[in-house]
C-alpha cells in the first residue's frame, strides 16, 4: 500500500488550508498513493478560535475535502473541528474518499504543559477504525499517543495501522518525546504508525502563537518493530511510502504482545 504524509503548516485561514489539501492530496495522488494523511488542526491552527469555524461533518469544509478526495480518487484523513457540547468544540479527523466514510473525535485533551484543551474542546468517547484496500486503520490525535490503551484497543479492533494526526507543542524535549512515543506506540500495537504533525512555523520564519501547540514537524511512519520508514524534519513537506501491511500478522506472531497482554484487578492487601 502507498500513503503519503502532508506535514504542512495550516494558518487561521480555512479557504487558504483547503488550498493546501488540494495541493498535497494532488501530489500524492500523482505519485500513486492510495491515502494521504494531513495533521491536525487542518482546517485552522491552534492559537486562532475554533468555535466560529467548527461545522457538522456534512457542513462546506468537509464537503470541499469530499470533493477534492473523490476528484483525485485517494482517501484523505484531515483535522477539523465540529460542534461540541456547551459551546465548545471538538476536535475531529475526517477520513473520506474512495467509499471510506469515518470520523474520530479526539478522546485525551491535552490539558498539559500550561494548555488546557478542554476548556475549548469537548472530548471524544470511543476509539475508531476504517477498512481501506482491505486494510484496517485506527484513529488517534495528538496527545492520544501517551496513551497506549487507545492504540491497543485498534489493534485488538483489526487495525494493522494506526494513524496518529498532531499539532505538537514545541518546548524543550518534545520532539525526543514525539519520537519516542511514536516508536513506542508501533511496538505496542505491533503494528505500523503513520504520525503525521503539523510542520514547525518556525522553520518558515514565523514564530509560535504563544502558547499555542502550532507544531515542530517530525512525522513519520514506523514499523511494526518501531524502526522509522521516514522520519522528516520541521519544513513543510510531503512523504510518499510504500508499507506492507500483510507483514503485521507475522510480526505478531513472532512478538505476541497483543496475545500475551494480562488483565489485572487490583487487591488492597493489608497486613
Amino acid at each position: 500500500m502507498r500513503i503519503a504524509v502532508a506535514q504542512i503548516i495550516s494558518s487561521a485561514d480555512t479557504a487558504a488550508n483547503l488550498e493546501l489539501v488540494w495541493e498535497y492530496a494532488a501530489q500524492a495522488s500523482n505519485a500513486g498513493a492510495q491515502l494521504v494523511v494531513f495533521p491536525e488542526a487542518t482546517m485552522r491552527a491552534f492559537g486562532h478560535s475554533l468555535r466560529d469555524i467548527a461545522e457538522p461533518l456534512d457542513g462546506p469544509w468537509a464537503g470541499e475535502v469530499r470533493r477534492i478526495a473523490r476528484e483525485l480518487e485517494i482517501t484523505i484523513v484531515a483535522g477539523m473541528f465540529t460542534p461540541g457540547k456547551d459551546g465548545r468544540v471538538r476536535n475531529t479527523l475526517l477520513v473520506t474518499g474512495r467509499g471510506v466514510e469515518a470520523s474520530y473525535d479526539k478522546v485525551h485533551l491535552f490539558d498539559a504543559f500550561g494548555f488546557t484543551e478542554s476548556s475549548t474542546v469537548d472530548a471524544g468517547e470511543a476509539p475508531v477504525t476504517f477498512e481501506l484496500d482491505g486494510t484496517v486503520f485506527g484513529l488517534a490525535t495528538c496527545y492520544d499517543v501517551r496513551f497506549p490503551a487507545l492504540f491497543t484497543a485498534n489493534a485488538n479492533a483489526g487495525a494493522q495501522v494506526n494513524i496518529v494526526c498532531a499539532s505538537w507543542g514545541a518546548g524543550e524535549g518534545k520532539a525526543e518525546q514525539w519520537d519516542l512515543l511514536v516508536r513506542a506506540r508501533a511496538l505496542d500495537s505491533t503494528a505500523f504508525v503513520i504520525a503525521c504533525g503539523q510542520g514547525d512555523p518556525e522553520s518558515t520564519g514565523a514564530g509560535p502563537a504563544g502558547t499555542a501547540p502550532t507544531g515542530i514537524g517530525h512525522s513519520a511512519v514506523i514499523t511494526p518493530l518501531g524502526k522509522a520508514v521516514v522520519a522528516l524534519g520541521g519544513r513543510p513537506e510531503l512523504a510518499v511510502v510504500d508499507i506492507d501491511p500483510s507483514t503485521v500478522d507475522d510480526v505478531r506472531e513472532k512478538l505476541p504482545v497483543l496475545a500475551n497482554a494480562r488483565q489485572f484487578t487490583m487487591v488492597s492487601r493489608r497486613s
